[in-house]
């Protein structure tokens, strides 16, 4: 044989075992592929993620080529984490599962915290009301009608002392959805620990605090944007020093997937959310391995199972990478992306809502598959009304059955190597990246949010989305296709005591007249000077809670220093 002859043979084998894959798969399509679909036609023309990645007609080791398992992967508990942050996961103990209640009155929501503890949830996880959230007490004009109705209304530390009332703060684990007003909680918090006898070292916990999103997506803001950035560094740097078992935020994606954000849109812009919060607490000052080990994220989990389990992935190695090669971060704790999962609520349909039990289902399955660290679950009835005490246990129990029945938990990343999800995993990674770097030719997450881009494309996607839903090339079952023609008798739902408002009321104006009068305006003084400089607010914050001052009271100081926030409307 000449050297002509042979050269095909030594170019094969250069190829490697992909060029002989890619050449069965080209004879599959034209053969076996081609007969099938001429037999019965594909039920759409193109497959994609809800994020508009295609989906192949099949993948094999060539879909992930450029793979490399030491660099990409790694392994459980090892940089850059895509496998997990643990390196034993759920072998060593199960994820948190914390459910997510407040409703009605501090006494009320408390009765539901020690009903949930006593069926088994491991943490607690706090809904606030609106007027809380915003900074407007429960007898303020502006929270007439809205006291209790989607949250537990605390306007002073006598509420947060009911809604903690044996609960042993040195043992459970609370999460606090609470942004605007986050430092004003996280006192409360602490101040009702130590009254408990618990030290602040002993405390553990998460304060949502992620006020970038509520500018992009959810709207409960007070002050503007780079003052209430000073308040989420403030909670960085005093935590870092007094609080080490609390998590100082939880940057959240959540609420943009809610408001109609793709899987990558959200893992995008929860990331840019991240690095502007990590470049002004270094602004300030802190080291980076002084706070970002206690930097926690919030994502949500949809039903397109794969896409959610390749975005949780994507998110642990981008962090990893992000928190080492921009902002060199050394402990390994800073490159860990750890995450709290709540299945998704706008999924939730009010027809046919025992449906809703299998979308959360699949949701929590893509969550525990992901590697999260703490889940929430809802209820079937949360598109109805908040839920009644014996859906929050249904759900509850279907953490429960994923965690001890499904056998999912038995070892690390069980999708690894997938050559679906590994190749998802890195387009999801791609689109992500593309979107960063948008942002960052824009000037970074502010200037971004300043402009409108991020609303701008969450809007877009979500319009296609209702309008793919409209043409029925998007199917709900039991909403546009599915329907059921007797939905049986309607469920009871949860009904807030109309009598809850005026009890709340009642009960503030009781702090108000008990309270040492001097103290209380001392503390307030003290908390306005602070505001007008540079010093951080936690401490002025914890003396005026501890003397009685209200949510509403410390928020208004500090609208009076910094002013309020209007949204730019764009057309």
């Amino acid at each position: 044989m000449n050297d002509d002859e042979s050269a095909p043979a030594n170019a094969e084998r250069e190829a490697g075992p992909s060029a002989a894959v890619d050449r069965e798969v080209e004879r599959w399509r034209s053969t076996t592929r081609a007969k099938a679909v001429a037999a019965s036609a594909e039920r759409r023309a193109l497959f994609a993620t809800t994020s508009e990645l295609p989906i192949a007609d099949v993948y094999t080791p060539s879909s992930v080529a450029g793979l490399d398992p030491a660099r990409d992967l790694g392994l459980p508990g090892e940089f850059p984490f895509t496998r997990g942050v643990q390196a034993t996961m759920y072998r060593s103990r199960f994820w948190t599962m914390r459910q997510y209640a407040g409703f009605a009155t501090a006494a009320e929501t408390n009765q539901r915290f020690r009903y949930l503890l006593e069926q088994g949830q491991t943490g607690l996880s706090v809904a606030f009301d609106l007027p809380t959230q915003m900074g407007y007490d429960s007898d303020a004009p502006e929270a007439e009608g809205e006291v209790g109705r989607v949250g537990v209304p605390v306007s002073s530390l006598a509420d947060m002392e009911t809604l903690f009332d044996r609960i042993p703060l040195g043992e459970v684990s609370t999460s606090m959805t609470i942004n605007a007003t986050a430092p004003i909680l996280l006192a409360l918090y602490v101040a009702t620990a130590e009254r408990q006898g618990v030290a602040r070292a002993g405390v553990s916990g998460t304060t949502q605090n992620d006020i970038l999103k509520e500018y992009i997506a959810r709207g409960t803001w007070i002050y503007p944007p780079r003052q209430s950035m000073r308040l989420v560094t403030d909670v960085f740097e005093f935590a870092s020093r007094q609080l080490p078992k609390w998590n100082t935020i939880s940057i959240s994606g959540y609420h943009m997937r809610e408001a109609g954000a793709t899987a990558a849109q959200e893992l995008a812009f929860t990331l840019a959310d991240g690095i502007a919060y990590v470049e002004a607490a270094a602004a300030r000052g802190l080291a980076v391995d002084e706070f970002a080990p206690r930097l926690s994220f919030f994502f949500a989990a949809w039903s397109e199972l794969f896409e959610e389990v390749a975005k949780f992935r994507a998110a642990r190695r981008m962090w990893a990478r992000i928190m080492r090669d921009r902002f060199g971060a050394r402990n390994p704790k800073s490159l860990m992306c750890r995450f709290h999962t709540q299945t998704a609520g706008s999924s939730l349909t009010a027809q046919s809502i025992d449906n809703n039990v299998v979308r959360t289902t699949l949701q929590a399955l893509a969550a525990v598959l992901g590697g999260t660290q703490s889940l929430h679950t809802n209820s079937r009835d949360e598109a109805l009304a908040l839920p009644t005490a014996e859906s929050a246990r249904l759900a509850l129990r279907t953490q429960q059955i994923i965690a001890y029945e499904a056998g999912v938990t038995e070892t690390p990343d069980p999708l690894a190597g997938s050559w679906f999800v590994e190749s998802l995993t890195d387009q999801l990674e791609a689109a992500a990246t593309a979107y960063l770097a948008e942002i960052d030719a824009m000037g970074g997450t502010l200037a971004a949010i300043e402009s409108g881009f991020q609303q701008r494309q969450i809007q877009e996607s979500a319009y296609r989305v209702q309008r793919e839903i409209e043409r029925d090339e998007r199917i709900v079952v039991g909403v546009n296709k599915f329907r059921d023609d007797d939905p049986g008798p309607r469920p009871s739902i949860l009904r807030i005591d109309p009598d809850g408002e005026s009890r709340q009321v009642a009960g503030l104006r009781r702090v108000r007249e008990g309270r040492d009068r001097a103290a209380w305006a001392a503390s307030l003084a003290r908390l306005e000077d602070a505001a007008r400089g540079d010093a951080n607010l936690m401490e002025p914050i914890i003396e005026g809670v501890a003397a009685y001052a209200t949510v509403g009271e410390i928020a208004d100081r500090l609208r009076s220093v910094w002013g309020t926030h209007r949204e730019l409307i764009t057309i």
